[in-house]
């Protein structure tokens, strides 16, 4: 049974009366032979897909980085094809003839809309032609732009995609946690990081603790550790059988950042790993650049190479993200803006955190935009979204730290310098109303920063959201360090480590702003239940 009861309409999602992995994955345009679950008894028959695509039709669809004014259409053929787009605002319709998805790229193809009007919603038909010029079916996807003015917007955010082992689940009706997001009719989603679990092999079936068997649908790429270039992109295809998530992208647009298990756990750059299931490769270097090109082929963010022109095509592939960058500033309006970072690509070793030289976390190039990007925001709220939190301890062993948080409560160590700097100049620019949201540690919190409990105090106080799991273990809660003066304001955690996500506790946060600024925050759960609320009134910049 759906824990979630109700179906969304039939616009956003196929009816039927059970999800099996075969309807699943016609769905998807996978090949049946390869995605099973271990629902069906040995030598049962295979049920027939309850939809299959054509083959010049995209196997899902999706929309990102919409701002006021642009967006990145992203799309997946079933076999090589030039993506077309027809995107429809009022009476003004335009096609856009996008790159080729060819083998070089999984088959997965962007387009970089610019010029489009503010305020108003877009329809967009997303279909595959061949060299013959024949254009296959096609699939919808829609999104809104920001408003210019003080309009009402909301949004989503969480974190960490099938991880722990725990993956689609079709007995449950698969990532449910998507259908409760996308429930709350938001106008973008933040995926904060760990869109995968590439160093988490998911198995047919676990046994939980009480007995209960959890029960995966299954394809050859998740069966062990990716290290290869095939087995990264066969991750984002496995999340992409869910019908939850394919609805949801096609109809909210994403911000994505990553974090760690699009590589693998606690990484950073120049490390070589110990680890034995590792036979192929145990260079980080190595398996970072792998991951981040299927990172960028599958998630729907523009490389800025290609930005630049109207309509110029986002089609400039093979290299992962070199040299260009995944932070980032999403403008979404009078109201908001989005700084998404990346906490991953500039880090330093993970020790345990004590230098008295400033290590790097960001890096000097990415504290310096942040800086400077945010003091000239003039939206009413600065939303910085960290793959890291910033006061939670994340061990990385006994005694090595993953994050910024070292356990020492006195002024600012190590990788902690760089946060300091930033919270500083915040506070000596004569910043005002930033949020920051996180997901990374598997449990939901609601902290409060203020120098009056801190070790370090040259910084006005703030919020810290954590939004998370959406779809993994649960684990927590993690312990505080007092550097920053954080408060635990609210909690929810699981009751024992790596709980299933069949207990429920699987979390995402909401923020909605309305015309005159008010910025209510909630966190919830994998229903959509509101677990706690609040109300920010904006500060006005002195």
């Amino acid at each position: 049974m759906n824990p979630l009861g109700q179906d969304l309409p039939r616009r956003s999602f196929l009816r039927s009366g059970a999800v099996g992995a075969a309807a699943l994955a016609g769905a998807a345009g996978l090949d049946l032979r390869t995605a099973t679950a271990a629902t069906a008894a040995p030598g049962a028959p295979v049920a027939t897909p309850l939809v299959r695509a054509g083959r010049r039709t995209p196997m899902a669809v999706a929309t990102g980085d919409v701002t006021s004014r642009s967006a990145v259409l992203w799309a997946r053929a079933q076999r090589p094809g030039r993506l077309v787009a027809e995107v429809m605002s009022g009476r003004r319709t335009r096609r856009v003839r996008g790159p080729w998805a060819t083998p070089d790229s999984d088959l997965t193809a962007k387009i970089a809309l610019d010029g489009l009007g503010p305020g108003r919603e877009h329809e967009v038909r997303l279909a595959f032609e061949d060299e013959d010029g024949h254009l296959g079916g096609a699939m919808r996807a829609s999104f809104r732009t920001a408003s210019l003015h003080e309009a009402a917007t909301s949004f989503v955010w969480a974190g960490d995609t099938c991880g722990q082992g725990w993956g689609i689940n079709p007995d449950l009706g698969g990532l449910v946690g998507y259908r409760a997001m996308h429930e709350t009719r938001p106008d973008f989603f933040v995926h904060a990081g760990d869109t995968i679990y590439a160093d988490g092999p998911i198995q047919e079936s676990v046994t939980e603790p009480d007995g209960q068997v959890w029960r995966n649908l299954v394809i050859p790429e998740v069966a062990k550790v990716a290290e290869t270039l095939a087995e990264f992109r066969g991750r984002h295809r496995y999340t992409l059988l869910d019908q939850n998530v394919r609805a949801m992208y096609a109809e909210v647009p994403v911000i994505a950042q990553w974090d760690d298990h699009e590589t693998t756990n606690n990484w950073w750059p120049g490390e070589v790993l110990e680890d034995p299931r590792y036979t192929q490769e145990r260079r980080v270097d190595v398996l970072a650049a792998r991951g981040r090109r299927a990172w960028q082929e599958y998630m729907p963010i523009a490389d800025p190479r290609s930005r630049g022109g109207r309509d110029r095509a986002a089609d400039d592939r093979g290299h992962g993200f070199a040299p260009a960058r995944i932070y980032r500033k999403i403008e979404r309006g009078a109201h908001l803006d989005v700084f998404c970072l990346d906490m991953r690509t500039f880090k330093d070793p993970n020790t345990p955190g004590l230098e008295q030289e400033r290590t790097s976390i960001l890096g000097t190039e990415q504290v310096d935009w942040l800086i400077r990007e945010v003091r000239r925001s003039k939206a009413t709220w600065k939303v910085i979204s960290a793959d890291l939190p910033i006061g939670v301890v994340v061990p990385d062993g006994p005694v090595d730290q993953e994050s910024l948080a070292n356990r020492d409560p006195g002024q600012p160590l190590g990788k902690e310098q760089e946060i300091a700097a930033v919270l500083s100049a915040f506070k000596r620019h004569g910043v005002r109303n930033t949020v920051w949201i996180t997901a990374d540690v598997h449990y939901c919190a609601a902290h409060h920063y203020s120098p009056e409990r801190a070790g370090f105090t040259d910084f006005d106080p703030f919020w810290e959201l954590v939004a998370g799991p959406i779809a993994a273990g649960t684990f927590g809660p993690n312990e505080l360090d007092g550097t920053f003066g954080p408060e635990v304001v609210f909690q929810k955690h699981a009751a024992a480590p790596n709980e299933s996500p069949r207990a429920g506790n699987q979390f995402f946060g909401h923020v909605a702003i309305d015309g005159d600024g008010l910025l209510t925050a909630s966190l919830r759960d994998l229903t959509g239940a509101v677990l706690w609320s609040k109300d920010l009134e904006p500060e006005r910049t002195r």
